[in-house]
């Protein structure tokens, strides 16, 4: 499976880690930044470029990670055809992906253990979306957003 992942500097470390362990277990895991370590960087800036591939390409995941988790969820859940969820259960993480079909992951890494972080991981990309029909309904729903309305106003 292809992964996009990115962090600032509060996830760096996370990310570093995770992205080992991933390709050690056969996944193309693309790293968008940051490449090094920089106190003065911004989650948003990392988080957008994840969610700009994904957007494009309906086949791939993105991992984000941050300090709490919500700067890059929120960065990422602007860009067209991005569902980001916060990872901070793991019964949430596939609810997540079964019934929302999120495909980014927001890791926050002052939360969570580094290998709380990867079992969440595993869950998000072994979970499928269920297809129910009030799912795909809901889906659609969201696709359909602009401006705050939901196309049946």
């Amino acid at each position: 499976m292809k992964i996009i992942i990115g962090a600032d500097h509060g996830g760096f470390t996370f990310k570093e880690e995770v992205k080992k362990w991933l390709a050690g277990l056969g996944h193309d895991v693309k790293d968008i930044g940051a490449e090094k370590l920089d106190p003065d960087d911004d989650y948003v800036d990392y988080a957008a470029l994840v969610a700009g591939e994904l957007s494009d390409d309906e086949s791939l995941k993105g991992v984000l990670f941050c300090r709490n988790g919500y700067g890059t969820m929120i960065t990422a859940n602007r860009v067209a055809g991005v569902r980001c969820g916060l990872a901070f259960d793991k019964l949430a993480v596939a609810k997540g992906r079964n019934d929302d079909d999120i495909n980014c992951l927001s890791i926050p890494s002052d939360y969570l253990t580094l290998e709380q972080a990867k079992s969440m991981v595993s869950i998000f990309l072994e979970t499928k979306f269920s297809d129910v029909e009030r799912y795909k309904r809901r889906l659609w729903k969201l696709s359909t957003l602009s401006g705050g309305c939901c196309g049946g106003c």
